[in-house]
């Protein structure tokens, strides 16, 4: 699916639902600015746009089209042969985190950020592509006068939408804190190692998206105008603060582990003490069991009168001076 708007200078829309023939004629217009969404589009539709229209580089529609592990940002000017305008090419990820399945589902998402276009690319509904077209087009703020302004509101989205997943990961944190001293399973222990499995997910998305926001905030691209910079610095101190908190979630998360590990091992040992304590108390009953059940003919116990009494009072006293034994020590 392809969606198409062309703003004024001022952030009026012009036009919107664009048909393809047109969109040379709006690019070459100075006075628009030109965004393109492409939204799980055919390979036809990719072509047309991506290659017919922008011409863009050979090798950033190779990197669009193909799912990219790690975000990153690239800047693209044209050589004698090249049919393209200047253009920066980023690669980010949004993310969602499902308390049922305990997984960070991730979505990528592709910028070409030209002078006067915009072309995202994306094979899932995002929510932050639509709150910035709802943002564009009925905003009074006028969001949509330059691609820069766009291209940051949609960082800006993607980053905030970032907060809810964490909400709900330390939700599911706390309640393992409690759960795992209350009363430790295995089925505790899978849920630790796979919710720890997708916060270092995560990071792994975090750590590269947060170094290509930092080149953003430090205006290394001339793409960028100089008084927007700050705006993108202010979103790379959101993503800064979010990896502080993967951070301290994996930092909890082992600390839970310890917690599950020693209470399992607690349990362990307490298991351990009561078998070998009843081992021990029973003791003096199995020696004088085993002693007297010999049976030997030269045995003079055998033809006492009160032998069996004598041997059941005998296993008493000495059980009995076990255990208080065994009390007295505090083993028991």
């Amino acid at each position: 699916m392809i969606r198409s708007f062309a703003f004024t200078n001022q952030g009026r829309l012009h036009t919107k639902d664009i048909d393809m023939f047109l969109m040379p004629t709006l690019l070459a217009d100075t006075s628009l600015f030109l965004w393109v969404d492409l939204e799980d589009p055919t390979p036809e539709e990719t072509k047309a746009v991506l290659e017919d229209i922008f011409h863009f580089h050979v090798l950033s529609i190779e990197d669009c089209v193909a799912v990219s592990p790690s975000p990153k940002v690239e800047e693209y000017s044209p050589k004698e042969d090249d049919r393209f305008a200047p253009y920066l090419f980023m690669v980010i990820h949004a993310v969602d985190f499902s308390r049922a399945d305990n997984v960070f589902a991730t979505s990528e998402l592709d910028f070409f950020l030209g002078k006067n276009f915009l072309v995202t690319y994306h094979t899932v509904p995002l929510r932050s592509i639509k709150t910035t077209e709802e943002q564009c087009i009925k905003s009074t703020v006028h969001v949509a006068r330059a691609p820069d302004r766009v291209a940051h509101t949609l960082l800006d989205s993607i980053v905030e939408n970032y907060k809810p997943a964490l909400e709900q990961l330390s939700l599911e944190i706390a309640e393992l804190e409690g759960q795992v001293v209350a009363d430790p399973t295995r089925e505790m222990l899978n849920q630790i190692l796979s919710i720890k499995r997708e916060v270092l997910h995560l990071r792994q998305i975090i750590g590269p998206q947060r170094e290509v926001l930092a080149r953003f905030a430090r205006g290394e691209f001339k793409m960028i105008r100089p008084h927007l910079v700050p705006y993108y610095r202010d979103v790379y101190d959101s993503i800064f603060h979010i990896s502080e908190m993967a951070q301290s979630y994996t930092d909890s998360l082992t600390g839970i582990l310890h917690v599950y590990l020693n209470m399992s091992s607690n349990q362990t040992g307490e298991v351990v003490k009561l078998l070998t304590m009843i081992t021990l108390i029973t003791t003096p009953l199995m020696i004088v069991g085993t002693w007297y059940g010999m049976n030997f003919e030269g045995m003079p116990e055998l033809k006492w009168k009160y032998g069996y009494e004598l041997a059941i009072g005998l296993t008493i006293i000495s059980t009995a001076c076990t255990f208080w034994y065994f009390k007295k020590k505090r083993w028991w």
